[in-house]
């Protein structure tokens, strides 16, 4: 019998051990926290949403939906419980993080085949009899990222940043309205905060004068730029990104503003609301004096304002193979954002495929990976492509998949069929066989 070892209870974490259990194997989940934590978690519990409590798009018919839909088929522990944790945010799945974090830690837990161990992993020297899947997340440090180093060498890093947090009650609502973009979802979903030209304009003024906290030498990626860089490429740079108002009718003028700032659900009493698209490295005292500029945030209360945190990722494709197993060493695999997938559901994806592969590898049977007309077969091969020379993260998007042919010009009817496509593949391989 072998056995299995899972490092990390993030997302991959999680979903790796799960399927390695609901497999009928027993697994060690070695876990840090609480004895110890990164300076970007606060919370003891598993899966911890330490940026946005968003998942992205809902809708099959959008990339991440689409992933979450394949996640579904193939046994996801997060998907369902993301499902039932859900807060209104339009057409996204968002969740109250405290209740998703909880619900996880609970089910992972109580299953019989798991055991917890609470303590930091030490070296990285698996045994034959062992399967070892390394789950530690991009904020991995200390001693096992020197052991990753040694056992990977090339490492690349990077700064994510995480959005503020205002308290529902110290919003002033006579100064916003709540919709959202095109009428999706909910009337309420969302709170924007408006802005005409001359406002916007001294916003954008003070946010690329302001402060900032320093920086270690390290890229900032692009996928989490903070708003503070983004502005500092040109005036109009955020109101054609997170602060456009395109979809958006302020009801005070009958008319799109100029560019808006939306807050979003936090947790599902409604008690707070994150700055959608406003990752920041401001100094907290920068953070409260630019961000009170937004119109309804005057007086805003900050139960948390934005950092920034180190992540790292391997270069996966030198390394590893799409079944998320190492190259020279097939009973090591790797999963999560340390891959070089991005995101949480692509992060959460990719320890599926790890823990299933981990199973197959002690069955001895052949690795599973999926279509590549399907999400995660898409990014399981990105992630493992040797000639990929310049490797960055990837989370899920159509550009990965495979075109459809004859090529559809409408872009919702594009989506549409490539969803169904991946969908039918899933089906004609039998997918409740891979649960």
């Amino acid at each position: 019998m072998k056995k299995f070892t899972v490092v990390g209870a993030g997302l991959a974490g999680v979903e790796a051990a799960w399927q390695i259990a609901e497999s009928g194997y027993e697994v060690t989940l070695v876990e840090m926290k609480p004895e110890k934590k990164s300076p970007a978690h606060k919370s003891d519990n598993f899966a911890e949403l330490v940026c946005s409590n968003s998942l992205k798009a809902a809708r099959v018919e959008s990339a991440a939906g689409l992933l979450k839909e394949e996640m579904s088929l193939l046994g996801s522990l997060t998907v369902p419980v993301a499902r039932g944790c859900a807060v209104p945010a339009g057409g996204a799945l968002a969740v109250d993080r405290d209740f998703f974090s909880g619900t996880v830690t609970e089910k992972i837990n109580s299953h019989p085949n798991i055991k917890i161990e609470h303590r930091e992993y030490g070296e990285i020297a698996p045994d034959d009899n062992e399967i070892l899947i390394i789950a530690t997340g991009p904020l991995t440090d200390g001693r096992l990222s020197e052991e990753i180093s040694k056992l990977c060498g090339d490492y690349l890093s990077f700064y994510d940043a995480a959005a503020p947090i205002v308290t529902a009650e110290s919003i002033d609502f006579d100064k916003v309205f709540c919709a959202s973009r095109y009428g999706r979802g909910g009337g309420s979903d969302y709170i924007n905060c408006p802005f005409n030209k001359a406002e916007y304009e001294a916003f954008i003024n003070e946010l690329v004068n302001a402060e900032s906290a320093v920086v270690h030498d390290f890229d900032v990626y692009e996928g989490c730029m903070p708003i503070e860089k983004l502005a500092k490429r040109g005036l109009d740079a955020p109101r054609f990104g997170p602060m456009k108002p395109v979809g958006l009718t302020d009801p005070k003028t009958g008319h799109r503003p100029w560019a808006c700032v939306q807050l979003r659900n936090e947790n599902s009493k409604g008690t707070m609301f994150n700055l959608v698209g406003f990752q920041t490295n401001l100094k907290f005292g920068e953070q409260k004096r630019v961000f009170s500029m937004i119109k309804g945030l005057e007086n805003a209360e900050f139960v948390r304002y934005g950092v920034m945190h180190r992540n790292s990722f391997i270069n996966s494709p030198k390394l590893l193979g799409a079944d998320f197993a190492m190259r020279e060493h097939k009973n090591i695999f790797f999963a999560g954002q340390i891959t070089g997938v991005e995101g949480y559901m692509e992060s959460a994806a990719s320890g599926i495929m790890a823990g299933k592969n981990a199973v197959r590898l002690a069955r001895g049977e052949e690795s599973l990976v999926l279509p590549e007309v399907t999400m995660l077969g898409a990014l399981s091969r990105y992630i493992s492509d040797e000639s990929v020379k310049d490797f960055q993260p990837m989370g899920a998007n159509f550009g990965v998949l495979p075109p459809i042919e004859p090529k559809i010009r409408d872009k919702k009817e594009r989506y549409a069929a490539l969803a169904k496509r991946a969908l039918q593949s899933l089906e004609e391989i039998n997918y409740g066989k891979l649960k």
